[in-house]
């Protein structure tokens, strides 16, 4: 197998923060690509200081920023400003998390970059995009929860709006940059181009709502709150049983008269549940019905005897469950052990995508604050020892 990544040789310069941009040069770094993460010196990401924390390093941190190597740079000063341009002047991606305005005030956008290297991609994710009457606004998770509508239609009938469980936007934005400056990377080594990739963790929200947007385009109905339920597929839901919850997804006539031959349940052959239609119309009632089987077994036992039968089923894993099992943890290796500096042993989450030549890697922890620093300026720019003093005391560094 080969050992080098899909992005072997494509350079990242990563000045991004927290979580959106993080995700990005992560994914970008997994896949081989040689990521920089720049930081400011002295406080480095806000992110450093976010729980859970290890031997006084962030676990939320370690995990978004591994493969990276790191640096300390001053972008505010001019002799830092100089160091990223020659650092730019060999990268093929810039990424940057800032509020729109904030590159362009340091004489950093986009614009400046492209004049000393035309062909650079500079992917930006902010809250609202760099351009719109909201563009300068902060842009949080959260907000891209709440204003992309999945708020609205996340929690039960009864409850108010609720978050999901992960910052999902923060989550998409950081992928659909990934895929945003990959896309540019492919139209560079054809057309020679530089691109700049502009992504709103709102946009990428309201895409991901895709049938919730269309039920109110094609019908005009606004989409409220129902729980675990599908609106248009029953049963499609969570169901309780003994020692937690099930998923059960019938997802046609033919998965239901199955369900129906394991459960052995009369009600379930009275003419209100006959037909799709019929069944999500009724779906309080057969939700009911089909719990009365459910509560008296265990998890494990429903999905197994579920799955023998054909009908898709799961658990509804805790976090514990899911580090433990056999084909999430250990064949599609979705948790992965690494040995960090300080914090020492620990897992961090795994890379979702799975190639068949070239295996996504992680194995350089993330790095410390300015670990790499002098290394990078040395192999980049040819600055010897003494100049990296030099600038370590005239705060560049």
């Amino acid at each position: 197998m080969e050992t080098k990544g899909l992005l072997d040789g494509v350079k990242v310069l990563d000045l991004t923060r927290v979580l959106a941009g993080p995700y990005c040069g992560m994914m970008l770094a997994d896949m081989g690509a040689e990521v920089i993460k720049i930081e400011l010196p002295g406080r480095g990401d806000d992110a450093r200081r976010n729980a859970p924390i290890v031997n006084g390093e962030s676990a939320y941190f370690m995990n978004l920023n591994r493969n990276k190597r790191g640096m300390t740079l001053n972008l505010k000063s001019e002799e830092g400003k100089r160091i990223f341009r020659q650092l730019v002047k060999q990268s093929d991606i810039v990424l940057e998390n800032y509020r729109p305005g904030v590159m362009e005030k340091l004489g950093l956008g986009y614009e400046e970059l492209r004049k000393i290297n035309s062909a650079i991609i500079y992917g930006a994710v902010s809250g609202f995009g760099h351009y719109g009457p909201y563009s300068k606004r902060p842009g949080y998770d959260i907000l891209g929860q709440a204003m992309s509508g999945l708020m609205s239609t996340t929690g039960w009938p009864d409850s108010a709006p609720t978050r999901t469980g992960t910052a999902i936007s923060d989550v998409m934005g950081g992928i659909s940059c990934c895929v945003g400056v990959l896309a540019a990377y492919v139209n560079r080594l054809k057309t020679g181009e530089g691109e700049k990739v502009d992504v709103s963790l709102v946009d990428s929200m309201v895409s991901s709502l895709e049938i919730i947007n269309m039920i109110y385009l094609c019908t005009g109905r606004v989409p409220t709150r129902i729980g675990n339920r599908y609106e248009a597929i029953y049963p499609y839901d969570s169901f309780t049983a003994k020692d937690g919850m099930v998923i059960i997804a019938c997802g046609n006539d033919k998965l239901y008269s199955i369900l129906k031959t394991v459960l052995q349940i009369p009600e379930l052959e009275d003419p209100m549940f006959e037909t799709n239609v019929d069944r999500v119309k009724n779906h309080a009632l057969l939700k009911e019905i089909i719990e009365k089987w459910t509560c008296e077994r265990n998890i494990d036992d429903v999905v197994e005897e579920l799955l023998a039968a054909g009908v898709p089923s799961a658990p509804i894993n805790t976090i514990d469950r899911v580090v433990k099992d056999p084909h999430i943890a250990v064949a599609r290796e979705m948790f992965v052990d690494l040995e960090h500096p300080v914090a020492g042993k620990m897992k961090v989450t795994g890379n979702q995508l799975k190639f068949t030549n070239r295996k996504v890697k992680i194995d350089r922890p993330a790095p410390v604050l300015g670990q790499h620093t002098e290394e990078i300026l040395a192999e980049k720019l040819g600055i010897d020892h003494e100049g990296y003093e030099k600038l370590v005391k005239e705060s560049v560094l």
